[in-house]
């Protein structure tokens, strides 16, 4: 096997594809891989001055300037292309190992092996896909990442939400049992919404201006956290709202308990995950007074405000769980993509 580093490239250069390739950067000696291409139909002019400049995470930490069809990051040269297909790109020649597919378009499997078929090796998903079936894995770091056998072509990351939502949920079952759950996700605008009321989506309520109301969604946030956790099958509600906020969401979650138990068990619960163990890391804890924008540019998958946890009765637990669902996701991109690598050559 080479000691080279794998080789990554990115398919979708949006908010999540810049929030990996700027992660990656700030934590560039974590990884033994680099990102050495991506593709993106928008003009090289653009791409210099939407990484250098974040108007959500700031400055571009370091140098970023083009050169023909390279931009050029801390001297290190990522090759641009832009081709609207995966066919028009020959993977292969790139040498990559794996892409990273960050421009939501591809949900099915029919979409992800395209990819395969062009000479990508594997490819990780930065959205869930449609169906179980449409991808070899589902992965939610801290939680079943472990169970990749390196077999597998097409992974993907989950959802912002699933990586907040599965490790409260899967600690807590295993701890007091969980009967029913119901989740409301308060999430940041984001952009298959308008600025102002416009012909948008297909979504009458994403019709409306993302600035200046409340809009319920629909989610499927239920059914990616059954498939992570399949025993808590049946049992789980979730609706979304979108709130006029650029970026950090929380998720509200209402949990009826199988035993008795109190706040101060939750909290311990909890906490104590997020100081040790395989959440460590991932899960982060706080009683302070805090507002979301004190998480932008967190990379916790889920951050707990025990301040703000309550319990009605002897089993009715309400929660509140804060994530940068730009920042913490691809911060999990990143984690499970080494994973990912790393199993892969060693099967």
């Amino acid at each position: 096997m080479s000691n080279r580093p794998y080789r990554i490239a990115l398919n979708g250069y949006g908010r999540i594809g810049r929030c990996v390739l700027r992660a990656f950067y700030e934590r560039n000696a974590a990884f033994n891989f680099e990102i050495v291409a991506l593709n993106d139909l928008a003009d090289m002019a653009s791409l210099e001055y939407l990484t250098r400049f974040d108007s959500t995470h700031g400055r571009f930490p370091g140098e970023v300037r083009v050169e023909g069809d390279c931009l050029h990051l801390n001297g290190h040269c990522v090759k641009v292309l832009r081709e609207s297909t995966p066919e028009g790109i020959d993977w292969r020649a790139l040498g990559v190992d794996l892409v990273l597919e960050c421009s939501g378009v591809y949900n099915t499997r029919a979409g992800g092996q395209r990819f395969i078929d062009a000479g990508a090796p594997r490819v990780l998903f930065s959205q869930p896909m449609s169906g179980a079936a449409d991808v070899d894995a589902t992965v939610v770091m801290g939680i079943n990442h472990d169970q990749l056998s390196g077999a597998e072509q097409l992974v993907s990351n989950a959802s912002c939400t699933t990586n907040c939502g599965v490790p409260l949920l899967k600690l807590l079952n295993d701890a007091v049992g969980l009967d029913y759950v119901s989740i409301t996700t308060i999430h940041s605008a984001m952009n298959d919404q308008p600025v102002i009321d416009a012909y948008h989506h297909d979504d009458l309520r994403r019709t409306r201006s993302a600035f200046q109301s409340v809009i319920p969604v629909s989610t499927g946030l239920a059914r990616g956290i059954e498939r992570l956790l399949p025993e808590l099958s049946g049992r789980i509600q979730a609706k979304a709202v979108r709130v006029p906020t650029v970026n950090v969401s929380c998720l509200d979650i209402t949990l009826q308990t199988s035993r008795d138990t109190d706040a101060q068990t939750i909290n311990r619960i909890l906490r104590e995950a997020a100081e040790g163990g395989p959440l460590k890391g991932l899960l982060a804890y706080t009683e302070l007074p805090h507002a979301s924008c004190d998480f932008n540019h967190d990379p916790h998958s889920a951050i707990v405000d025990g301040s703000l946890t309550r319990v009605s009765g002897p089993r009715l637990v309400n929660l509140l769980a804060w994530f940068d669902n730009e920042w913490g996701f691809a911060n999990r991109m990143l984690d499970v993509a080494e994973h990912y690598l790393r199993v892969a050559h060693h099967a």
